[in-house]
């Protein structure tokens, strides 16, 4: 489920980490990742507004995931020394409101190498526009 679109993203950024090191603003690896995927021609949206629902009634509340790749990948980047399980619960929110089964929280922050995590939310129901 979006396996090579998944390697895709994660060459794009372990170029950024590479490139930048640890220890920057989260601001500063978003669009840094967001220059390499276009230099890759890899499609993404940032910050993409998603609505949210309540009984089929639309919240004045939305989510903001920072990048979705692919057109089935939600990605949650982080410049954090560590992962939380908030930053976990951040990202599946996302996938749930986006119906996007695939996720990746990505952190630049971790000294030393970059940290990453790929989810995989089987029991969504197949996408639909509201």
């Amino acid at each position: 489920m979006f396996k090579d679109e998944g390697y895709q993203f994660m060459e794009a950024a372990f170029e950024v980490y590479n490139e930048l090191g640890y220890g920057m603003a989260e601001e500063i690896y978003q669009q840094s990742l967001e220059i390499e995927l276009s230099l890759r021609t890899i499609p993404f949206l940032t910050k993409q507004e998603l609505k949210v629902f309540y009984k089929d009634r639309e919240l004045t509340t939305r989510y903001r995931p920072d990048l979705l790749v692919h057109g089935g990948i939600v990605a949650e980047l982080k410049a954090v020394a560590e992962l939380a399980s908030e930053h976990e619960a951040q990202l599946f929110n996302y996938m749930r409101v986006s119906r996007y089964a695939v996720g990746y929280l990505v952190n630049f922050g971790h000294k030393g190498d970059l940290h990453w995590k790929r989810f995989i939310l089987s029991d969504l129901h197949k996408r639909t526009e509201h």
